[in-house]
């Protein structure tokens, strides 16, 4: 501990003219400017950069890579992502797979941020009482969040995929083999419970904070009135535990929105465009394409970020009105 100790304050002393230097120049009052100064710059290299290239790009056409070789067309990009004869009708949209990406997007988000809110509520109700090994259950359900979202793709693709481990069971039983990822509705529906499975420990755990956080004697209170396990749930855990599940609601849909991992190892977009989402239409419109459209990318990652930024303002909005509304109580 001395050594440590003594290799600390020999670090501060080599450091120390330079800090009476800036003390010396910038005053005492923006000292501080000196400290979070290599943050605000790293943030603006790897943050605030990237985004300014991007509109650059977004504005811009042609293939080239160099901001300085292209021509500034304005907004056709994002014309051309947005152009549709018949918006009820894709087939008729300039970018028909841009369109179907975003149905694909919305789609998947509505199913899966309802049954990860519902299967994380089922969840962290069962954990929040007292069973056997309780914090054995914990951990088993939190464990495949610590994966990578490629180990979790390539697991699932080898028990899914025409020789893999559930149609080895399905032979077993005498029954045919299953083409799991290559019909479009079963790919779909598997993309959902992976992305499910690869993430509820994450939501469950914040959950289990929530009802953590209740205090025991009202429930004690219901208890000593004889209230019915359904309405201590709807009048007593719900209400109280509202606030977490608004954030849990938010993340989920934000985190589905931007589902590219799981699904582009799984499916690859697949079969057809079945399981193709926003990112990865970004994706290969400006990387995996023989032609890098990288102005079209640019655009639709904007359209993308603007998706985001509305989410973000629901969760403020509702965080607040969750707040109010307990002020209030």
């Amino acid at each position: 501990m001395s050594v440590f100790a003594s290799l600390l304050g020999f670090l501060f002393n080599l450091f120390e003219p330079v800090f009476r230097l800036g003390q010396k120049l910038l005053g005492s009052k923006r000292i501080g400017w000196l400290f979070v100064g290599p943050n605000l710059l790293i943030i603006s290299i790897f943050t605030f950069l990237p985004i300014l290239i991007n509109l650059v790009y977004a504005v811009t056409g042609g293939v080239n890579l160099l901001p300085t070789q292209r021509p500034f067309t304005g907004l056709e990009n994002f014309s051309i992502l947005l152009e549709c004869r018949d918006y009820t009708d894709l087939q008729t949209c300039r970018t028909d797979i841009f369109w179907r990406s975003i149905f694909n997007t919305v789609k998947f988000s509505l199913i899966q941020v309802a049954l990860m809110l519902l299967f994380s509520l089922i969840t962290a109700l069962v954990l929040n009482r007292k069973i056997i090994g309780r914090g054995f259950w914990r951990g088993v359900f939190f464990y495949p969040v610590l994966l990578s979202p490629v180990v979790v793709a390539l697991i699932w693709k080898w028990l899914l995929q025409s020789q893999g481990v559930f149609n080895a069971g399905l032979v077993a039983m005498g029954s045919q083999p299953m083409d799991w990822l290559l019909d479009r509705h079963w790919a779909f529906f598997w993309v959902v419970v992976v992305s499910i499975w690869a993430h509820m420990g994450f939501y469950t755990l914040i959950l289990l904070a929530g009802l953590q956080a209740i205090p025991r004697d009202v429930y004690e209170a219901a208890e000593m009135d004889a209230a019915p396990p359904w309405r201590v749930l709807t009048r007593i855990t719900l209400p109280l535990l509202m606030p977490n599940l608004i954030v849990v609601l938010v993340l989920v849909m934000i985190r589905a929105v931007q589902s590219f991992d799981e699904v582009f190892v799984l499916t690859g977009g697949g079969p057809g465009s079945a399981t193709t989402f926003i990112v990865q239409y970004i994706y290969q419109t400006g990387f995996a394409e023989q032609i890098h459209l990288y102005g079209l990318a640019a655009a639709a990652s904007l359209i993308l970020a603007v998706g985001l930024m509305a989410l973000t303002l629901a969760q403020l909005r509702l965080s607040k009105a969750g707040e109010a509304g307990k002020v209030k109580k």
